[in-house]
């Protein structure tokens, strides 16, 4: 058991990962512990891409997870501990690997699979592509628009068991959610 716990809050734009209404900023609240918001530390290259209506590539996203890679590792490097909360879309395994481990997991000599870090965990808000696109549409002022979730469902890898993940279903209400997650912080 890790003396320190640092939950990745990922899923689509829209699932309710991000913004003052959402799971991350009550659970921050309940748990006491920080919350960053991942949509805080892209390039203005990339606000100005998706506020176009471009998709992303790996390429745009990778200092991105870097610097939200960094942030993890400044939290895991404290020697007393220190708990944390990370809202991340981290769509596709290899994103999940560079939050991780950061450049490494992208090295032309890195393996294939990375081992899971025993204190980083992925809360993966998972819903349907209607429920989140309609939350999409009535949502005002993110420069993420409703026409770019579809490229985002299509290349989500939702996350597979050995990779320290707790599914959450986004249809239950956000009290029902947050049940789940203090269950699973107990548990371990």
């Amino acid at each position: 058991v890790t003396d320190k716990m640092i939950y990745v809050i990922m899923g689509v734009s829209g699932c309710g990962k991000e913004n003052r209404t959402s799971l991350g900023t009550f659970l921050s609240e309940r748990l006491g512990w920080p919350f960053y918001e991942g949509d805080n530390f892209h390039p203005q290259e990339n606000i100005e891409k998706m506020a176009r209506g471009e998709p992303l590539t790996d390429q745009d996203r990778l200092p991105w997870l870097l610097r939200l890679h960094e942030v993890i590792e400044r939290h895991r490097e404290r020697s007393s501990g220190s708990d944390a909360l990370l809202a991340c879309s981290a769509l596709k395994r290899l994103y999940r690997q560079i939050l991780l481990h950061g450049a490494t997991a992208v090295a032309p000599t890195s393996s294939a699979s990375l081992p899971s870090s025993p204190e980083v965990f992925f809360l993966y808000l998972h819903g349907d592509y209607d429920l989140i696109h309609q939350r999409m549409v009535a949502r005002q002022g993110h420069y993420m628009k409703a026409d770019l979730l579809r490229s985002q469902f299509d290349i989500l890898e939702p996350p597979s068991d050995e990779e320290n993940a707790l599914t959450l279903d986004i249809r239950k209400s956000r009290n029902e959610m947050i049940l789940e997650v203090e269950k699973h912080i107990e548990s371990l």
